[in-house]
């Protein structure tokens, strides 16, 4: 039994798989430390797994009132854990790695590679060392902004800070965790920090490698190189910002005769701005989500479903997926055998990955809803609401997750984790190596649709 456990005999995948159940462990541990939790605080077992679960997939959803549970050192040993699964285990592995003075090899490249969703080999050290570079000055850049300006909300400069780097750090890794006891909802009227929460919690889901193209090409403007954006780039930015901008203008639409009926034109765009941007899997809320219609509930939904960009802090099944799965419904549409974007034909195995990534998700969230709706007392609608938040890790909610069975707890935490470790390394759990077939059959069309 321990043999089958050995590193050499591990694929890629299920190695990042056992980091993150390890990591989960470790959170575990760290929680439930007397020292991070207020004096007279008692929670069971599985909120402590729940909550563990949460913060290492930068979910957000809760079962305990952040605030009202954990003391100032829990709220830092909580802030490590979001940073750890935010930053993701093979980033903050690299720089222990290199920090060590160990030599990165294949294995270790094999399994940089995998979490972070790349298709090659070549520049990945120097890729981790960006990634880590480039989030925490974007955290840092972020304290300071909003810790200074909530001196004007605070009675003392520590705790604007401390609320300051708890948002900037929980909003760039798009934790959805609060210490306000309130999400943003106190900050319902105020444009600048929703403003500030928009950009953090957007530069943390529109994926790594376009923050560094990104750099690279402002970098290129003052030398005499050429930066060209990858087609990555390309794809998932247009996606990631038009499903943001879709999200604005339905959800405008929806509520111009319900929430939005008493309100001015201004505050029901950044109502709807905002929720839109949180649904790329920040999880903070400027409202209550219940209080929307039903049409709004289930847009909510998809757009959760979806998630972030690929090699980011979120999930769901990405964006450059859902993209891929339209374009070919285009393509065939059409005629066309080959999808093509950009003046690029898609990589086949790519088109299959996401098909796969998508059936698959969907699967398991109707499963999950199954489950939830036998087990729990609440309407359909927040049901499906609850799981499209876990999957997506998202955390969004219409207010259920502290009251779920422990069996309907169960099911929300598998699917931050699948969430977190994505559809594709989930697959390969369950495989041991890969099968090369050196034969094939007659193949024979079926009648299909």
């Amino acid at each position: 039994m321990f043999n089958t456990l050995k590193k050499d005999r591990l694929r890629p995948a299920q190695m990042i798989v056992l980091f993150y159940i390890v990591a989960v462990f470790i959170s575990i541990g760290l929680l439930s430390l007397p020292i991070a939790l207020k004096p007279g605080v008692e929670w069971t077992f599985i909120d402590l797994v729940f909550t563990a679960v949460s913060a290492i997939s930068v979910t957000g959803l809760t079962v305990v009132p952040t605030a009202e549970t954990f003391s100032t050192a829990g709220i830092f040993i909580l802030l490590f854990i979001l940073q750890f699964g935010g930053i993701g285990i093979m980033t903050l592995g690299t720089f222990f790695w290199l920090l060590i003075g160990k030599k990165i090899g294949l294995k270790e490249r094999q399994l940089i590679r995998t979490d972070q969703n790349q298709t090659h080999f070549a520049g990945l050290v120097s890729l981790m060392k960006q990634i880590l570079v480039i989030i925490l000055f974007i955290e840092f850049i972020g304290t300071i902004i909003l810790g200074t300006y909530f001196l004007n909300y605070f009675p003392s400069w520590q705790e604007a800070y401390l609320q300051g780097l708890f948002a900037s750090v929980s909003a760039t890794t798009n934790a959805g965790f609060d210490i306000t006891g309130n999400s943003l909802i106190p900050f319902a009227q105020d444009y600048f920090v929703q403003t500030i929460n928009i950009i953090l919690l957007t530069l943390g889901a529109i994926g790594f490698p376009v923050l560094i193209e990104l750099k690279d090409y402002i970098k290129s403007k003052n030398t005499s190189l050429q930066n060209h954006f990858t087609l990555y780039t390309k794809l998932t930015t247009l996606t990631f910002f038009s499903l943001m901008v879709f999200g604005t203008i339905l959800i405008f639409i929806f509520e111009v005769n319900h929430f939005f009926a008493n309100k001015s034109w201004h505050e029901s765009l950044f109502y709807a701005f905002f929720q839109s941007s949180t649904t790329r899997n920040g999880g903070l809320a400027t409202m209550d989500v219940s209080q929307f219609s039903n049409p709004t509930l289930m847009l909510l939904c998809f757009l959760m479903f979806i998630g972030a960009s690929p090699s980011s802090v979120g999930g769901g099944i990405r964006t450059t997926t859902f993209a891929v799965i339209i374009l070919l419904i285009i393509s065939f549409a059409k005629g066309q055998k080959d999808v093509k974007v950009f003046k690029r034909e898609i990589h086949e195995e790519d088109i299959r990955k996401s098909v796969v990534v998508s059936f698959l998700a969907l699967m398991i969230c109707f499963i999950a809803v199954m489950i939830l709706s036998k087990t729990e007392p609440f309407s359909m609608m927040k049901i499906w609401f609850e799981v499209s938040s876990a999957f997506g890790t998202t955390g969004l909610s219409m207010g259920i997750t502290s009251e779920l069975s422990s069996i309907g707890k169960v099911v929300i935490i598998l699917l931050m984790f699948i969430g977190r470790i994505g559809i594709l390394s989930f697959i390969f759990i369950f495989n041991r190596k890969n099968q090369q077939i050196s034969y094939h059959y007659p193949k024979e069309q079926l009648i299909v649709g």
